[in-house]
């Protein structure tokens, strides 16, 4: 299998070009066919697959970061005639299941992203379509709070999966269309059953975009839309971006090492031990996230034999407690963006398909942020007594509530962890609130219901080695379905429906005969032949 690495620089992108002219940014999509992650296929058309998405993501965040003058970004097509054709068809033919399915992820939580960097950084993003565009390349539309269509007779947007391919949109382009832009569900069946798409002044009254533009007008009226929405962000104009340095890691078979984040891979268990490491230097909340964002990424990708991941922590309580508060307390821009990431890479810590165990020990520090880690992991087991090396140390564990984990930080459901944790329990999270900031020993975080189990010093190795064992011997598949059903409680959102119902739908259609089967529709198409359906309804 392909290492696939995270790591990109503009300098070195092979598939976009970004071009920053504050306040606009121009991100143009110009995919180099012979530039495939993996062999055995071409990226005609614009089209995309995981090497292309990870230079989008790059960009989004590089945009965040280092340019807080942009507040308009326009993605467009460096294409005549073609916007994108969507997820390469022949790439996804060829995966095996776990990589069309992490592929599919990843994109979505790139497009999330880019509506993240709209909502809550001021940097709107506005899709420019200058020709034909289809299925993912649609979804990347969609993902933009304005669509713009080039009106020359023959560009259309399409969602044509579900009649070419027999699966479906799987970056959220269903449930955009309905949800985010309001089509109306009978137009959307249409839509999403039409394989040549819709054009011109239908694609206007039906909502899929907003402005129908002459090609010959197309440039101006797309840069005057897009400082129409860079007058109306509340992003600073005279700030100065901080450069996202490549990171320090250091990578064997048996440990990925950041400076703050550490994993141990036991490839004979099947568990991953994540070390979190308090603070040791100014700057540390966008450090460690950097890292433990990119250490989740290189898992999900790269590893994906090993099921359990086993989240602990190391430092100082009050030293994490004093690093959140400056940047929660901040009001400026950057303070904003380090928060914004740290949501996001919970978030992306929630939807991982792995099986999460807090162990909280002596010596551990999870408080207010940190314990967040703890919150979004499946159970948590706090150590009750000495450090399992020392019986005749004082010290004890501990965890720490702060307004970090009422709301900071909400997973995908709108919820926090907490919320999600104590789902309409109202007194128990008013109860929860009275004990911020100071530190809860092991009984009280038992009381409090915020671990699973607090075995003493005695039982502990046993107690955790049966849960480790235990796990391991349970089939993924259910463990995956199960875990995600019990992450994600109460309301529905966007989100939620993206990765919770659509992409079970997706994983599900994606190992049926119909799509994946040898005469499948997915592996039948530019064939010439048709597919051959199995006509039941399941």
């Amino acid at each position: 299998m392909t290492t696939v690495s995270f790591d990109r620089r503009p300098e070195d992108y092979r598939h976009w070009r970004l071009r920053v002219e504050p306040p606009l940014a121009w991100l143009e999509m110009d995919v180099d066919e012979n530039g495939g992650l993996v062999d055995g296929y071409e990226l005609k058309l614009n089209s995309y697959d995981l090497g292309v998405d990870i230079e989008l993501y790059d960009a989004v965040q590089r945009l965040r970061f280092e340019h807080p003058e942009v507040r308009a970004v326009i993605l467009t097509s460096a294409k005549d005639k073609v916007f994108c054709a969507g997820a390469n068809i022949r790439m996804l033919a060829g995966s095996p299941h776990e990589w069309k399915v992490n592929f599919c992820k990843f994109t979505n939580e790139t497009r999330n992203g880019i509506e993240d960097a709209t909502e809550n950084s001021g940097q709107i993003y506005l899709a420019a379509v200058n020709g034909t565009c289809a299925g993912g390349g649609y979804e990347i539309a969609l993902a933009c709070e304005k669509i713009l269509l080039v009106d020359d007779n023959s560009s259309t947007v399409a969602l044509p999966e579900v009649p070419l391919l027999g699966v479906l949109p799987g970056t959220g382009g269903l449930t955009r269309v309905t949800d985010k832009r309001r089509v109306r569900k009978d137009r959307a069946d249409v839509f999403a059953t039409r394989p040549d798409g819709v054009k011109g002044r239908t694609a206007v009254d039906w909502r899929l975009v907003d402005e129908l533009v002459p090609r010959q007008d197309f440039r101006q009226v797309v840069e005057q839309r897009a400082r129409e929405l860079a007058a109306r962000s509340t992003r600073p104009e005279d700030a100065t971006g901080i450069t996202l340095e490549p990171l320090d890691r250091e990578v064997t078979d048996e440990r990925i090492t950041y400076p703050n984040v550490t994993a141990e891979l036991d490839r004979d268990t099947g568990v991953v031990t994540i070390t979190v490491r308090g603070p040791r230097a100014d700057g540390w909340l966008l450090a460690m996230t950097r890292e433990l964002d990119d250490l989740i990424l290189r898992l999900r990708t790269n590893e994906p034999e090993l099921g359990t991941w086993v989240l602990r922590t190391e430092g100082d309580p009050d030293a994490v407690l004093a690093a959140e508060r400056e940047v929660l307390t901040g009001t400026d821009w950057l303070s904003n963006e380090i928060l914004h990431y740290y949501k996001r890479t919970l978030k992306r810590l929630d939807v991982t398909s792995r099986s999460l165990i807090a162990l909280i020990e002596p010596g551990s520090c999870f408080a207010g942020v940190l314990l967040e880690l703890a919150l979004a992991c499946d159970r948590q087991y706090m150590l009750d007594g000495p450090p399992i090396d020392d019986e005749d140390s004082d010290e004890r564990a501990c965890v720490v509530l702060s307004d970090a984990n009422f709301g900071a930080f909400p997973m995908g459901n709108g919820l926090s962890r907490l919320e999600s944790r104590f789902y309409g329990e109202h007194d128990h999270l008013d109860w929860l609130k009275r004990e911020r900031d100071r530190r809860l020993s092991a009984g009280e975080a038992v009381e409090l219901g915020l671990v699973t189990e607090a075995p003493d010093d005695i039982d502990w190795e046993d107690e955790i080695r049966i849960v480790l064992e235990g796990r391991a011997a349970l089939s993924p598949d259910a463990l995956t379905g199960m875990e995600a059903n019990h992450r994600f409680v109460g309301p529905e959102t966007i989100e939620t429906k993206i990765f919770g119902r659509l992409t079970a739908w997706q994983n599900w259609i994606f190992t049926r005969p119909n799509a994946s089967g040898p005469d499948g529709a997915l592996r039948r198409y530019g064939t010439g032949q048709k597919a051959t359906f199995d006509r039941k309804r399941v």
